[in-house]
């Protein structure tokens, strides 16, 4: 299974798997259903999760109900427990939308806008260093590893700035390697096994230092480090299938 996991998510590109795995869910979620783990997002429990990764893959890492991933899941739990994300009146820009989050918020909020490049889910296509948006427009900015994928990542951090009402939120996670001194940038590499190498994916500009926090806070941002795991139980942790220690990057404009 693991091998051919591997293989399929290196073989086919992500906009294709996206529209195939909205024909396998509803398949995978009664296949295997079960009570070993719990996806907090459809809170629904299961008797697998799938190992994913492009080059190692990480164990119980994707849910087959939601599809969702490990920082799916540890996201929901923090904006469900710790923010006032799900309040209806909320106005929300979701960045490159995750299809595990995007029916229950076209649900939940009465002003809910989908926007990128090449999603087959988002409604408005538009690049994230220019959003078609007027300044203050939104409560929260949801932006999850796509910076990586940006050639001119701090004018995509000053748009979701601009975009942000004041006191908005944003969250904007990316691939990050505390153990790196600083950000290592590969913008103009163009061998796509050299960007595999550096980067752990074919399609990463650059792996992030933790000089990622201080990129956020020139463009204005307040930043907090949220470990949302060192509130929880480990077998809970276990059940959700997250990573311990994982990070959240919780910005807000001021």
């Amino acid at each position: 299974m693991q091998g051919i996991i591997k293989v399929i998510l290196n073989l086919f590109s992500r906009k294709f798997l996206i529209k195939i795995s909205l024909i396998l869910k509803p398949f995978f979620e009664l296949i295997f259903k079960g009570d070993r783990f719990v996806d907090p997002i459809n809170n629904k429990s299961y008797s697998y999760f799938f190992p994913y990764g492009y080059n190692k893959l990480r164990k119980n890492a994707l849910s087959p109900g939601t599809l969702s991933l490990e920082r799916h899941r540890l996201l929901w739990i923090f904006l469900e427990k710790e923010t006032d994300f799900f309040n209806t009146e909320n106005k929300i820009l979701h960045i490159a939308p995750e299809q595990c989050f995007y029916k229950s918020f076209k649900k939940n909020f009465e002003s809910y806008t989908t926007c990128d490049l090449n999603s087959p889910i988002a409604e408005i296509k538009a690049d994230v260093c220019n959003l078609p948006f007027d300044e203050n427009e939104f409560d929260f900015v949801l932006c999850n590893h796509v910076l990586e994928h940006v050639y001119d990542d701090e004018r995509a951090m000053k748009e979701i700035y601009r975009v942000l009402k004041h006191k908005g939120k944003a969250i904007l996670q990316v691939p990050l390697d505390n153990a790196l001194e600083k950000t290592i940038d590969g913008r103009d590499i163009s061998d796509q096994n050299l960007r595999n190498k550096l980067f752990g994916q074919y399609d990463h500009l650059r792996l992030y230092g933790p000089d990622y926090y201080d990129k956020l806070i020139k463009v204005g941002f307040k930043v907090e480090k949220i470990d949302q795991t060192q509130k929880m139980d480990k077998s809970l942790i276990r059940k959700y299938g997250l990573i311990k220690g994982e990070i959240i990057p919780f910005c807000k404009k001021v």
